[in-house]
């Protein structure tokens, strides 16, 4: 990570002090962007440890994950229009768990009435959790992006990084294929942020390994608790395979490229909407 600039002066022990207040408001922006992740882990711990009645744990946790949701857009800790941005990652998610189950990748042994073809529609969540954070970090954070290939080369990658979680069932896995695509789409994008009224810039690349990273510890978290089971975990927990990490930076991947474009379609659309000067001038004189 790199300052964009340093205040004349500030060094020594005054620069170490800045440099700390900052490391902490940095941390605070994650951790308040990080919301919907942490009701989702807490809530499986509690499920986990404590017993509830009335309906198995996979229904309470598809209700309390909707009451999260609900109460995040009630309180505009959430926009309209980034419940539909999570939304669509819920189906995105959905959709995905719906094929890994029925192909033995993991697998939900609890019962629940919501669950569809051995899936419990909580699942989802884990998935629109991720695109959550996103969208809470991009906003608290100012992020923008230097460099940004074009939407052409954008959209057909992240397809096949999507797709490949299919296919590589029934034919090669091109994982690390496209992960070397990656790099050579993305070698000359930065993300640049706010933190403090100060920008920082990060290698895009370097982002998405620390997200994927993040997310596998997260994935152990939760499969502690018994999120899911992978089959290796069926007689007694243990530490999820590190080939996972790739899997969870492709994940990543999918899900910041579709946040990305979607951010940078609406910019253009609020761009286009907004009167040019001249136009502004000239419908004053009008006036």
């Amino acid at each position: 990570m790199k300052r964009a600039a340093l205040s004349p002066g500030r060094t020594g022990s005054a620069g170490r002090k800045n440099a700390f207040r900052q490391l902490v408001r940095f941390g605070w922006q994650q951790a308040l962007s990080c919301l919907f992740p942490v009701v989702i882990f807490a809530s499986l711990a509690v499920t986990q440890l404590v017993r509830l009645p009335w309906l198995p744990r996979y229904d309470w946790l598809l209700l309390i994950c909707l009451a999260m949701q609900g109460w995040m857009l009630y309180s505009g800790l959430e926009t309209r229009d980034e419940v539909k941005v999570i939304t669509l990652f819920h189906l995105i998610g959905l959709a995905l768990e719906l094929f890994k189950v029925h192909m033995g990748s993991w697998s939900y042994p609890g019962e629940g009435y919501s669950k569809v073809f051995g899936v419990p529609l909580y699942s989802g969540f884990m998935y629109a959790s991720v695109a959550s954070y996103l969208c809470q970090a991009w906003r608290r954070l100012k992020v923008e992006l230097v460099c940004w290939p074009p939407f052409l080369v954008v959209v057909p990658l992240a397809s096949m990084i999507y797709l490949n979680f299919f296919t590589h069932h029934y034919w090669i896995d091109i994982r690390w294929w496209l992960s070397g695509l990656v790099l050579l789409v993305f070698w000359r994008t930065w993300v640049t942020f706010e933190v403090g009224r100060e920008r920082y810039r990060m290698p895009l690349a370097l982002s998405f390994v620390l997200i994927g990273f993040f997310i596998w510890v997260a994935e152990n978290v939760a499969t502690f608790f018994g999120a899911w089971e992978y089959p290796d975990q069926s007689v007694s927990w243990r530490l999820v395979h590190l080939g996972k990490v790739s899997s969870w930076l492709l994940l990543v991947i999918v899900s910041f490229l579709i946040v990305a474009s979607l951010k940078l379609v609406k910019g253009r659309w609020q761009e286009q909407e907004q009167p040019h000067p001249q136009q502004e001038f000239q419908e004053a004189q009008e006036g």
